[in-house]
């Protein structure tokens, strides 16, 4: 069952631009994990379905928008690992016109079936009231939260740093939920810097990752969400374009888009020390290139 979370080695592409002050950028490519369960999702969802496959669990629920990532890493994984998969789907409106969108297409393909709630009901999709209804509709399942963050997925994203990364000064990050990132911070050396770049606006976040790490050696640099989840310019466009000429390596406009822009936006700036060497974690989310963007 868990061969599709058998460890895999990535590669670590160093860029070839020419920085100030000695620095070195390294991008850490999560994304070449699996073709379909790729870069943090499938780091998250590692213990997680070991979790659901060990306590006898036949079926997975799990949230979403309608373009997620976390939903479609999911779905696949899911069709893989031969779990019966349910999303619950933020929007009632699209439940008349999903097949339009290749995100719960491909989902829908790979056997998730959907529930659509209205933005209200999704607010309330923690409660006991809302997951009851839920059960009493699905039957018993294993409930992996919105974008996939619990104790489960810091453990497996803890994993994306080895002994052999402690050579990084510092370690960069997108950040959605923060699960990926409070796994760095627990993974990374005592004389690493853990940043997070958050893809949203609110400051809810550093107090979500704080419930997975009692660590210090981080903090969140939040002046590149570009407007919010899923907002994005003609500047971050251009530069994800340039970025990919450069050095052969795509990047998204929700996420890695967004973390690389600040880090060379940071580098001009020089707050970073001279010397460093900076890793910057590469989660995938590529899919969304397949969606509305382009």
């Amino acid at each position: 069952m868990m061969d599709l979370f058998a460890n895999r080695v990535v590669p670590t592409t160093k860029v070839e631009l020419p920085f100030p002050n000695g620095i070195e950028l390294y991008i850490r490519r999560e994304d070449l994990l699996h073709p379909e369960v790729s870069g943090n999702k499938f780091r998250k969802l590692k213990y997680n379905m070991a979790a659901a496959w060990t306590n006898g669990h036949h079926q997975v629920l799990t949230f979403g928008g309608a373009y997620s990532n976390h939903i479609a890493a999911t779905a696949a994984a899911g069709r893989i690992l031969g779990i019966s998969t349910i999303g619950v789907i933020r929007g009632e409106e699209i439940a008349s016109c999903y097949q339009d969108n290749p995100t719960l297409k491909k989902a829908a393909a790979d056997g998730m079936r959907f529930k659509f709630v209205t933005r209200t009901d999704y607010r309330a999709k923690d409660s006991t009231v809302f997951l009851t209804k839920l059960k009493a509709e699905f039957g018993d399942f294993y409930l992996v939260p919105e974008g996939g963050t619990n104790l489960e997925a810091v453990r497996g994203t803890a994993e994306i740093l080895q002994e052999e990364d402690e050579k990084y000064d510092y370690v960069c990050c997108a950040v959605g939920t923060g699960g990926t990132l409070a796994g760095l911070i627990n993974g990374a050396a005592a004389h690493q810097h853990v940043l997070g770049f958050p893809a949203l606006k609110g400051n809810f976040l550093q107090a979500e990752i704080a419930k997975y790490t009692k660590k210090k050696n981080w903090q969140l640099e939040t002046a590149y969400h570009f407007g919010g989840y899923a907002k994005y310019n003609a500047d971050l466009l251009q530069f994800i374009r340039h970025f990919e000429r450069d050095t052969g390596i795509l990047l998204d406009p929700i996420y890695t888009g967004k973390l690389l822009f600040g880090i060379f936006d940071l580098i001009a700036q020089d707050r970073f020390k001279k010397n460093s060497k900076i890793l910057a974690i590469h989660t995938g989310g590529l899919q969304g290139w397949n969606e509305k963007i382009k």
